[in-house]
């Protein structure tokens, strides 16, 4: 049974509705009954529902007035394009064919450009649908002006619309708790399940699902890719701090240098989010780098509390360090993403530069490589320009072989009521028949009783579209079909004289786009986004277990042999097995994002929520890359057998649970690596004993969160995943230059 909108909901469709309907009745009444201006008039109708209704544009009233005004250009060349093309049907298709793409495939840029569109589409349907009138452009213009002018200053002045909260405001907050978080840390304030409850919900309110489509920072430019990363990040960065407030253990509780560290991400957390609120200026991540590289310097050295004289207690010491620095990494990530996106630092400082490929780029060219980078089938975007231009072709092929007296209609129903999926295009045009069918009944009444009474007609016009424009948006296709059907019926009557058979051309056409639109949803591509991105994300696990295996057996080989390890300003390992499976999982990870990013361009409704939770999976992936970039560069003493062994076999298992968990199976996987047996850390000599303990901490990290990709509610923490009850971070990093988180 659907969900029954919100109050909120309701309120801003009706507001939306009374600002679509006083525009368009302004332009059509104005028009028709004082210019005496037919075409003017149904220009001016359409516009403002093109744009008002029919585009989903993001924002507040301002943010949508701006974004009208910026399209504008391309409406009216749309417009002079399609009434020039209208000269014959083959001219007709073919445009519709090209632009029909070319405007869908413009959804890369983002979700501004990805809302405009169907409007946009709008302007040559209308345009391009006979009779051939070259000589009527200029009141075509006219009129398309008008009615947009109109929702423009309604927009701005009737009921606007009240500003959305834009990603990097999310980000502020997070970082604020973040900060809080660690400073209660350093205080001795360490076992808080509140608070880590409280963390981790502050971290799911980052998925791009839970935040509004116009605030999403899914665009090209070099902005949206690090405000992106920068929120990926700060969830790790909560995450890690929520398992270090559900640590029993204390064995940093009186460790100076962790103190310390603590008190450096708190600070560079208020400063980033200063940053993102424009209160201050944008913060380097220099000042942690160098907090990071002291506390990876000394994080081997007894603390000098008294809880380092037994093995256990080192390694437990160990493993907290081990925690805060990833930690540490994942908050320099954000400070450095920040710096990226809204500070226009063109590098990534001491970080590794392939986590921020986007910085040095122009936006040009970032642009460039989104739509390139979509040029294949495996693309959502790609997809549904297809879908959509073979589906509107289809229709306007229809349209002018049978020469329909409103054969708009037809294109209208098609560009509409398309979906993504088979399924979601047969629910969608069955209510849409449904609804029109009631709404043709409606309608030839209304004709019937009035007859030729134009002064009827032109009452019924602004309830029917305040209701249509209100109601239907939240109601379902049935609804928004049949009102819409009685406003064209009460629209169209005013400009010529209509009978009954009116209402029946209105169904039979919807019927016609409905079946078009059915027949293009079952041939392209009837899976739709949720395929890609489940695909994406299922390639990407698979190529991250052989890195996870590749990376740990470099780790224990570098500990005898120093020339494996990254020279100075070069951090790629030289394993070739390591560089390879790195290129493979990076090259997987972009695509993920890419249809990640993707879906939730072009998908409002959050299908997959309730099934799992695609941006911990990338993050997982994430911090398997940069584990695999920085566990390699340090240099160990040489491992003792039984530690290379339990290191191999406990990365086997790792790896087995990713291509297991790729499949996505019912209540995700459990996934747990071997715990690192006290026996080998008591062999283990004293250098070989941090790299042993980093992947221990890296391998249980990818383990819990593995395991919370397809199972836990939002509300529930990730199942403990060590003996002893702790729950250790993702991996360890650079002695230089920390990591990126």
């Amino acid at each position: 049974m659907p969900k029954r909108p919100s109050s909120p909901a309701r309120v801003r469709a009706a507001r939306q509705s009374a600002r679509v309907t006083v525009a368009s009745a302004a332009g059509f009444y104005s028009a028709l009954y004082v210019l005496d201006q037919p075409v003017v008039a149904v220009y001016a109708l359409f516009a403002p529902i093109a744009l008002g209704i029919l585009s989903p544009i993001p924002g507040g009233g301002r943010d949508r007035a701006r974004t009208m005004l910026f399209v504008l250009p391309p409406a009216v060349a749309l417009t002079a394009l399609g009434t020039a093309l209208a000269v014959t049907t083959a001219s007709a298709v073919a445009g519709m064919l090209v632009l029909g793409f070319a405007l869908s495939f413009a959804s890369a840029y983002g979700p501004a450009a990805a809302g405009a569109v169907p409007g946009l589409l709008l302007f040559y349907v209308l345009a391009c649908f006979p009779p051939y009138a070259p000589d009527t452009l200029p009141q075509r213009l006219g009129g398309l002006l008008a009615g947009v002018a109109l929702l423009v200053l309604c927009e701005l002045l009737l009921l606007p619309a009240p500003s959305v909260q834009p990603y990097r405001a999310r980000i502020a907050a997070a970082l604020d708790l973040a900060a809080a978080s660690a400073l209660a840390s350093a205080q001795g304030h360490r076992r808080s399940p509140g608070r880590a409850r409280r963390l981790r919900e502050e971290g799911l309110a980052l998925r791009l699902s839970k935040a509004p489509p116009g605030s999403r920072p899914t665009g090209a430019g070099r902005t949206d890719r690090g405000l992106a990363q920068a929120g990926a990040a700060t969830r790790r960065v909560l995450d890690q701090l929520a398992r270090m407030a559900e640590r029993p253990d204390s064995a940093t509780a009186a460790d100076p240098s962790s103190e310390e560290l603590l008190r450096g991400v708190a600070a560079g957390c208020t400063a980033t989010a200063d940053a993102l609120r424009g209160a201050r200026a944008v913060p380097g991540p220099e000042a942690l780098e160098e907090m990071v590289a002291g506390f990876v310097a000394v994080r081997g050295r007894p603390s000098g509390s008294g809880l380092d004289t037994d093995a256990r207690a080192s390694q437990r010491l160990l493993e907290c360090r081990s925690d805060l620095l990833v930690m540490a990494a994942s908050a320099l990530t954000v400070q450095a993403a920040v710096a990226v996106a809204i500070g226009g630092r063109r590098d990534a400082a001491g970080l590794p530069p392939e986590q921020f490929w986007y910085a040095g780029p122009s936006t040009a060219r970032l642009l460039a490589l989104r739509l390139t980078g979509n040029l294949t089938l495996r693309s959502v975007l790609f997809q549904n320009a297809v879908r959509t231009a073979l589906g509107l072709g289809a229709a306007r092929l229809v349209a002018g072989a049978l020469d329909l007296s409103h054969g708009f209609w037809v294109l209208l129903a098609v560009l509409t009521l398309g979906r993504t999926t088979a399924g979601a295009t047969w629910s969608t045009v069955r209510s849409a028949a449904v609804g029109t069918l009631v709404g043709a009944l409606a309608a030839g009444v209304l004709i019937f009783e009035a007859g030729g009474t134009v002064e009827v007609y032109a009452a019924v016009l602004v309830p029917a579209m305040f209701v249509a424009f209100s109601v239907g948006p939240i109601a379902g296709p049935a609804w928004a079909q049949g009102l819409f059907t009685l406003v064209v019926a009460a629209a169209f009557s005013q400009l010529a004289p209509a009978d009954w058979r009116l209402a029946g051309t209105r169904l039979l056409d919807v019927l016609a786009g409905c079946t078009i639109g059915l027949v293009c949803g079952v041939v392209a591509w009837p899976a739709g986004a949720h395929a890609e991105v489940r695909r994406g994300v299922a390639d990407v696990l698979r190529s991250a277990g052989p890195l996870v295996r590749v990376t740990v057996s470099a780790v224990v080989r570098a500990s005898g042999t120093p020339e494996v390890s990254g020279t100075s300003g070069d951090p790629r390992p030289r394993h070739g097995g390591t560089d390879e499976a790195l290129r493979l999982t990076r090259h997987r990870l972009r695509i993920a994002e890419g249809a990640y990013a993707q879906y939730r361009t072009e998908g409002g409704a959050d299908a997959v929520d309730s099934g799992p939770d695609w941006h911990l999976a990338l993050n997982c992936v994430s911090h398997a890359v940069i584990g695999s970039h920085w566990l390699p560069r340090q240099t160990y003493g040489p491992a003792p057998p039984e530690a290379v062994r339990w290191a191999r076999e406990s990365a086997g298992r790792l790896a087995s649970a990713m291509d297991r968990a790729a499949a996505f199976p019912p209540g995700g996987v459990r996934a747990a690596p071997l715990p690192l047996p006290h026996e080998v850390v008591s062999a283990a000599p004293a250098p070989v004993l941090p790299a042993l303990v980093d992947i221990d901490t890296w391998l249980r990290t990818l383990a819990a969160e593995l395991t919370a990709i397809g199972g836990s509610r939002p509300d529930e923490p990730p199942p403990p995943v060590r003996g002893d009850g702790t729950r250790p971070e993702a991996a360890a990093r650079d002695a230089t230059a920390g990591a990126g988180g």
